[in-house]
């Protein structure tokens, strides 16, 4: 029997309305558009504005893109897998919530947490859903509405996130076209550098957890891009070696958006040229786990089948880790 590959049929995306610019963080906090510009790359970023909207509310409009391309109905999709660092509420999944929203009611769904490695842990559970032959069509969205857990009077917190969602459809393929290998790690040693301190059942929200501020994300900035730079650039170099992947036959490099300086890193250490990198952070910044689809989004047009894709993630927790990926349309 030929072996079934987990391959991505459609992209779609979604970001806010509302543009954040470094201009008006200006205004927020102790910055300047400078300052922002030559740390972290990034211009502006996606607000999602109006009151009662989570994150489910970025994912809908990204699955109905998808669904309207692919065209095929929600009652169609088996799986949906939801990567998100801000759930709508502890509980229910916001997979369930999506689900109902978009009308899959034909699915089962569960929520991933992996930080901004999210995607590509996702990636990973939903190919093997595919390659068993378990699941037709499994949805893989990620995303998350930062602005609802950073503190805009954290200068170095507040100029890094975005909001917005990315998913993607994953169905069997007979070519060898789709997720080839997936290195993916973690280090839970990482958890001082990088968290949200309350909110937890560790530490339950209480008038002292908000007024202490301990609701919003905490990072320690030198000790995670020291990690990141390295770990994310090893994990892709390694998959590279694994898969006999040379920097001329890697067609694309999608880096999670983090800051450029560690794209840049991962890119040089593969030794792929800028015009092989899909870079979006200056116009979104870090959506933690919507950056990596959004990207495909975005780039979907200058895909070509057969393409070689390497997906480089770091996140929290700390989690990182590449995936090779060959392009099915």
């Amino acid at each position: 029997m030929d072996k079934i590959y987990a391959a991505i049929t459609a992209v779609h995306g979604y970001v806010p309305d509302y543009v954040l610019t470094n201009h008006e963080l200006e205004t927020m906090v102790d910055t300047n558009n400078e300052w922002i510009l030559s740390r972290t790359g990034i211009s502006e970023r996606r607000i999602l504005k109006g009151e009662g909207l989570g994150v489910s509310d970025l994912a809908v409009p990204a699955i109905n893109g998808l669904l309207e391309k692919r065209g095929i109905s929600p009652l169609e999709i088996d799986l949906l897998i939801f990567c998100t660092t801000t759930s709508d509420m502890p509980f229910p999944a916001t997979a369930n919530i999506i689900s109902a929203k978009v009308g899959a009611n034909n699915a089962w769904g569960f929520d991933l947490q992996a930080a901004c490695s999210g995607f590509l842990y996702g990636l990973t559970v939903g190919a093997q859903f595919i390659e068993t032959g378990m699941h037709k069509k499994v949805l893989v969205v990620a995303g998350d509405k930062m602005s609802s857990i950073v503190d805009y009077q954290d200068r170095a917190t507040c100029i890094i996130f975005g909001d917005g969602c990315g998913a993607v459809l994953l169905e069997p393929n007979h070519e060898g076209f789709g997720l080839i290998d997936a290195n993916l790690r973690s280090d839970g040693a990482g958890i001082v550098h990088l968290h949200q301190k309350a909110g937890g059942s560790v530490k339950p929200t209480s008038h002292e957890t908000i007024d202490a501020r301990q609701h919003y994300v905490y990072q320690e900035g030198k000790a995670v891009f020291k990690f990141a730079v390295t770990n994310m650039a090893e994990a892709a170099a390694e998959i590279m070696d694994r898969n006999n992947l040379t920097s001329e036959t890697v067609d694309w490099l999608v880096p999670h958006q983090a800051n450029k300086r560690i794209i840049d890193a991962t890119a040089n250490r593969m030794g792929v040229g800028p015009e092989k990198v899909m870079v979006n952070i200056e116009r979104y910044g870090n959506t933690t786990n919507g950056t990596i689809p959004l990207c495909l989004w975005e780039w979907e047009s200058k895909l070509k089948k057969g393409d070689n894709l390497v997906l480089a993630a770091f996140g929290g927790g700390f989690t990182w880790g590449a995936a090779y990926l060959k392009w099915a349309y």
